[in-house]
């Protein structure tokens, strides 16, 4: 209050003039009255709005490895935070089961493979005319079905956690193994151990949640008044890092409880700075076709709900209206007329004592 009495006093003593958009003062009463000059600055990118943001991850990334058949872990190879590859024996299950499924193959491939030279044998002899063309399809028929049961059986061990590499190696060793190793189908980092060793297990029981962490997403809460302002392309900037997202989707449905509208950002690069299930603050920032420059929130004088900037030239300054579409931090965001330009010469600072001399505050009638 002292400040902007000093001001109405110092103009009412001074010879400034005023017009209806420019006043003319000289160098000496601008150093006087504390006037700081500085010049335009574009920006191409216009803050939209902060808003709280949870670090997810996308749902095709995230796996539960569980247990193919009932039996008894008899060890664990990983824990909570592990990465693993691809492939990596995670634990070992010892399933009576199994043994079964593994005579089952054995014996199917057994019966194939006589299948299989019979009806060799056969074709070679009704080449030769010595069997009939029905004893040939029946021979035909019968391998066929042998082979179906023989591919069934692998199935089933495929199905019961059996790599291919292990049930190659059964069909040529004929060694049975109650042992079934449970292998990560992806290459990520555990999330959750579900599971102790010695403990016994239900078919399809939950050991492990892994996850691939290259690509995360961040869901955020976006108040719904203020959807209408955003669109999918738009960039996201986490505070306090250098990492960013791209919008890729807005959501259709209303949170009841907190009336807001979950918007979906892709995290651009792998980030090692974030993980999931942490929650940050966001600041969405939107692409303009327009000329936009940045200034400080004390370069701006308001007037009846308007905005404007003071603009310097050869006699003192212009008044220029503007538009505030943007805030940042001790910043704004503007646009205006044709008199904006980048590295236009503006007051800076004491655009309250220029806006008394534009209003004629303190001067005669």
């Amino acid at each position: 209050m002292k400040n902007i009495i000093f001001v109405l006093l110092f103009l009412s003593c001074t010879d400034v003039t005023a017009n209806d958009n420019e006043i003319i003062i000289s160098k000496v009463q601008l150093y006087n009255l504390g006037v700081k000059t500085g010049k335009l600055k574009t920006i191409k990118h216009i803050p939209l709005l902060y808003a709280p943001a949870k670090v997810v991850i996308p749902p095709s990334q995230e796996y539960i490895v569980s247990a193919a058949q009932a039996g008894l872990i008899s060890k664990l190879n990983v824990t909570i935070g592990d990465s693993v590859e691809k492939g990596q024996i995670l634990a070992l299950i010892n399933s009576p089961k199994l043994l079964s499924l593994q005579r089952q193959l054995l014996k199917a491939n057994s019966e194939k493979k006589l299948a299989w030279a019979n009806f060799q044998r056969d074709e070679k002899l009704l080449q030769e005319g010595v069997i009939s063309d029905r004893r040939w399809q029946q021979s035909r028929s019968r391998y066929s079905s042998f082979s179906a049961e023989a591919n069934e059986a692998k199935q089933l061990l495929e199905i019961a956690g059996m790599s291919a590499k292990d049930i190659k190696k059964l069909a040529s060793s004929h060694r049975l193994s109650s042992q079934l190793n449970i292998h990560s189908p992806i290459q990520g980092v555990v999330l959750d151990r579900m599971v102790v060793a010695g403990e016994r297990l239900n078919i399809l029981a939950p050991l492990y949640r892994i996850a691939n962490l290259k690509q995360l997403w961040l869901e955020i809460n976006i108040p719904q008044e203020r959807i209408s302002s955003i669109k999918i392309g738009d960039k996201v900037l986490i505070d306090n890092t250098n990492i960013t997202a791209t919008i890729s989707l807005l959501g259709q449905s209303v949170n009841t409880k907190n009336q807001t509208i979950l918007a979906r950002a892709i995290i651009n690069g792998q980030p090692s700075t974030l993980r999931a299930g942490q929650n940050v603050n966001s600041q969405i920032i939107q692409s303009s076709d327009k000329l936009a420059f940045i200034v400080p929130n004390a370069a701006i004088a308001q007037n009846e709900g308007k905005a404007y900037l003071f603009i310097l030239n050869s006699t003192g300054f212009i008044v220029s209206p503007i538009d505030v579409i943007g805030k940042q931090q001790n910043h704004s965001i503007i646009t205006g007329n044709d008199a904006l330009k980048e590295d236009t010469e503006i007051a800076i600072r004491g655009a309250v004592a220029l806006k008394a001399n534009w209003l004629g505050l303190g001067r005669d009638e």
